[in-house]
């Protein structure tokens, strides 16, 4: 039933408690956008500042009979909240105003219903709602107590009420060991691509940054997109080869937002361990949006909530093409290294930076060599090649093909032991124990003879 949604929008009354005056226009814009993406049709907003809340209503008497007035008026199907109430005050307010009442935590729960669309997502959507609703339950089939004497009455001595709280455990315990196989899935492909050497590339951002449509450019993919919130909810995994280093496997995760439901990052921790466990994070922002800075800090929050904050992160500034004045390109910290990237996923500028700067980040240890093969080499060549690996090549006197490759070590060196080459020369030099005779070594630019 979670997943069962009416054709039509419905008429919707909006409320917004501010308590932070800096950020209210930002938080109205994206309330409504809230709404707008669950289908809703906003017809009125009444904003309130408060610097305490009522225990009853969460609002004052005031602003109870002014959104009773707007539902009287505009005939209003829904009343929609931008804040977190309370089981007892959502159906307070409901009782008051005979109309249903849905906070910031239902909504977002049930944009999440609507854009579920593998087994995956909705066993972690239907998770997250059953644990709201579990604290939402009311008396309404008192008809059935089965706690009252006489012949044919007695029963299990349950309430309804108790009966619905068991039922619903006893889903949830269901919905859990499902997700668990799918966590134990997911750890069995993470565990096929470390032994591959196949590093992940996770995207992470704030809901509608652009994180999907970035995924089509560099994968060549379909992933749906749209100019809404949380467009994207099932996780996506493609391979993504970047040359001058080799294949990855790139994420397409959901997107963050302010206030982001417990009930969601608990649902969803087998979805994001692929942002835990990856190599490198893109952290992709609307560069576009005055509120960016803030957006980034909101992430930030999450991955720190998730534990992927020690995670190596790449800022990608997206939609570039939208500011006049800044140009696609990569930005380096005192170090040199890449620490923020300028594109658009729309246009395609900055993209050969941005899979630049994924390489330069990823190589830690990478190695560069030079290599002969000779024609019956061919297939490993070929191999080579689709890794993205061949910077150069070039023919010498008797026809061998010369290589300057640039790659994992790991991977290299499994190429070369898989076609029976001698990989001895380009194995790291062991440490050694005496530092006086310790000096230091560059492998990775070794040129040695084959």
């Amino acid at each position: 039933m979670f997943f069962e949604r009416p054709d039509s929008g419905e008429v919707a009354i909006l409320v917004h408690v501010g308590f932070d005056s800096s950020r209210e226009e930002a938080d109205i814009r994206e309330f409504e956008e809230l709404a707008l993406s669950a289908g809703a049709s906003p017809a009125a907003l009444i904003n309130a500042s408060a610097r305490t809340t009522s225990p009853r209503f969460y609002v004052g008497t005031g602003k109870v009979e002014e959104i009773a007035a707007a539902i009287a008026l505009h005939n209003a199907e829904i009343v929609l909240f931008n804040n977190t109430l309370s089981p007892s005050q959502e159906r307070n307010l409901e009782k008051e105003l005979k109309c249903r009442v849905l906070d910031r935590t239902g909504l977002i729960l049930d944009i999440f219903a609507q854009r579920a669309r593998s087994h995956e997502g909705k066993l972690q959507v239907e998770l997250a709602q059953l644990k709201h609703a579990s604290t939402r339950l009311v008396r309404g089939w008192t008809h059935l107590d089965r706690q009252k004497g006489g012949i044919g009455l007695r029963g299990a001595g349950e309430t309804q009420l108790e009966i619905d709280q068991r039922l619903i455990g006893v889903r949830i315990t269901s919905l859990k060991k499902n997700l668990e196989k799918v966590r134990s899935q997911r750890d069995q492909g993470r565990r096929a691509r470390k032994r591959a050497e196949i590093p992940t590339i996770s995207l992470v951002g704030y809901t509608n940054a652009g994180k999907s449509s970035l995924f089509n450019r560099l994968c060549g993919d379909t992933t749906y997109v749209a100019n809404q919130l949380f467009a994207t909810l099932d996780s996506t995994l493609r391979k993504l080869p970047i040359p001058n280093f080799g294949p990855a496997i790139l994420a397409d995760t959901v997107g963050f937002i302010r206030q982001l439901p417990h009930q969601l990052v608990d649902a969803f921790r087998a979805t994001l361990e692929e942002t835990v466990e990856a190599r490198l994070l893109l952290h992709v922002v609307d560069c576009h949006d005055d509120e960016r800075q803030i957006f980034i800090e909101e992430v930030n929050k999450v991955l720190t909530e998730i534990g992927a904050d020690e995670v190596t992160t790449l800022l990608v500034f997206n939609k570039v093409d939208l500011l006049g004045d800044q140009h696609a390109g990569i930005d380096r910290d005192e170090s040199g290294k890449p620490w923020r990237v300028w594109v658009s996923a729309h246009t395609g500028a900055g993209i050969p930076e941005l899979l630049a700067a994924i390489a330069e980040l990823l190589s830690d240890d990478s190695i560069t060599a030079s290599l002969s093969l000779t024609a019956a080499q061919g297939r490993l060549r070929s191999r080579f090649y689709q890794l993205g690996a061949v910077l150069t090549e070039s023919t010498d006197e008797q026809g061998n093909n010369l290589l300057q490759l640039r790659l994992p070590r790991a991977e290299f060196l499994r190429l070369l032991s898989e076609a029976g080459m001698d990989a001895s020369p380009w194995l790291p030099a062991p440490e050694s124990t005496d530092p006086e005779n310790s000096l230091p070594t560059d492998a990775g630019t070794a040129d040695p003879a084959v």
